[in-house]
């Protein structure tokens, strides 16, 4: 089985989807499960039943459809998926799966101390004018939090939260089902109406859904601690994050005979986004309000020339970049989602081929001193404005040399480099300054803090 996800969506809108499930292959008595993968800093899962592979590429904040196995006694297990292969991080553990119940299973608490927590509950068909809602606490930085579904903008000192009042890390709600419609979730600590730590906004909540809603700890951007992770029984997933979340926007110049350029938002070309970038140089992450943009690459001389466009959409919580890539009179761009979640396990790192004189490349990690001569590349055949998005790696230090595609003829390197567990980096290949030979290295992320 494989999973499909949705795009975060606000207000977030999931339908026809009932906890009554009958998948085939199961005869007799049967039970059902999920899992929700909501360990902040572990790479992704595969859940195995009785030793077996049942689901796979779990990520962070994501969940399986509900699952059907026979009635009884099986154990469960999770698997991380590390640079260096698989590693048993839930050892085989034994659940009572007992007829006509759901079990939610979720994966929390950090790396080093990862755990399961397991919230059984009576199957049963969801009526199409509610929604059923249970959430879940796996934020370990909010170890004790009351949680309101209300009316958009009711006044949280005459509201209830759900459950208790106080949701404890790693602990749950009851499903719950409500009337469908509009709705609002906020997210205090337990005992008091304010701070307000998330804010949803307004969301609708649509009739027959079954949802499970997971606070996750916040690692993207924003100011709110949590964001929710939402997967209903078919295993359709949504990221809900706090109405102050921005999207966040950074800009690489690889243009080698580019002069200094300038970013316009929207054609607003007095107060440029960013206003002289000379090639090589990159620019921050900066805070957006999501919505759609138009971007336009200018001249710094003069913002009214427009050599290059970039149109996007940006979303609350997205890490995006931007490239100016390729020689100025035919100047390009190309946009990247950087998945920026740092992982225990290993090193994260990417390359962006943005040397247009280079062509489709290969790159090689060895170790130190080593060479190339009888060692295979790590990544081959990138092409130009290629990304090979970020790739875990074992912690320490290589030779890194990008190669012509398919040879041993080196374009750049070996450079040396180090890197460590819950590491960030990404590097773009260049032209020299006018083009061409010597070839080069942009080093960004964690390498140039």
């Amino acid at each position: 089985m494989r999973k499909y996800s949705l795009l975060a969506m606000a207000p977030l809108l999931l339908s026809g989807c009932y906890d009554d499930h009958n998948y085939g292959g199961i005869s007799g008595p049967s039970a059902n499960f999920q899992v929700i993968h909501a360990s902040p800093d572990t790479p992704s899962l595969t859940v195995l039943i009785d030793g077996q592979p049942l689901f796979g590429d779990l990520h962070y904040g994501e969940g399986t459809g509900e699952l059907q196995v026979t009635a009884g006694s099986h154990t469960l297990s999770m698997q991380a998926e590390t640079p260096t292969g698989a590693v048993t991080v839930i050892p085989a553990t034994a659940i009572n799966f007992a007829q006509g119940n759901d079990y939610v299973v979720a994966a929390e608490g950090a790396y080093a101390s990862i755990g399961t927590a397991v919230f059984p509950h009576a199957l049963s068909t969801v009526d199409p004018s509610a929604t059923r809602v249970q959430v879940l606490n796996a934020a370990p930085t909010e170890p004790s939090i009351a949680v309101y579904l209300t009316a958009p903008g009711a006044d949280l000192t005459a509201s209830t939260p759900l459950g208790t009042g106080s949701l404890a890390f790693m602990g749950a709600t009851a499903p719950a089902d409500v009337t469908s419609g509009s709705y609002e979730i906020r997210i205090t600590a337990a005992g008091t109406t304010t701070p307000v730590l998330f804010d949803s906004g307004a969301i609708a909540l649509s009739g027959g859904t079954d949802l499970v809603i997971t606070a996750l700890q916040n690692v993207g951007p924003g100011t709110a601690p949590v964001v929710l992770g939402l997967t209903d029984a078919f295993g359709n997933d949504a990221t809900l994050f706090d109405i102050s979340t921005p999207a966040t926007l950074r800009v690489v110049n690889a243009s080698p005979d580019s002069p200094p350029l300038s970013v316009v938002s929207n054609g607003n070309t007095a107060a440029p986004l960013v206003a002289g970038l000379a090639f090589e140089s990159f620019t921050p992450y900066g805070a957006l309000t999501p919505g759609p943009y138009t971007f336009t690459l200018t001249p710094a001389s003069n913002t009214s020339q427009v050599i290059a466009t970039e149109v996007l959409a940006l979303n609350p919580g997205t890490q995006q970049t931007i490239y100016a890539l390729g020689a100025y009179a035919t100047l390009g761009t190309e946009a990247t989602f950087d998945n920026r979640r740092r992982v225990a396990t290993g090193a994260k790192l990417r390359l962006v081929q943005a040397s247009p004189a280079a062509g489709f490349v290969d790159v090689y990690l060895t170790a130190p001193g080593a060479g190339i001569a009888s060692m295979a590349p790590a990544i081959v055949g990138i092409p130009f404005g290629g990304d090979t998005g970020f790739q875990q790696v074992v912690a320490g230090s290589y030779d890194l040399t990008i190669t012509t595609a398919g040879t041993q003829t080196v374009l750049a390197g070996p450079t040396t480099i180090s890197v460590i567990n819950t590491g960030i980096y990404t590097i773009a290949s260049r032209d020299a300054p006018g083009g061409g030979a010597p070839f080069g290295l942009i080093l960004m992320d964690d390498f140039a803090p």
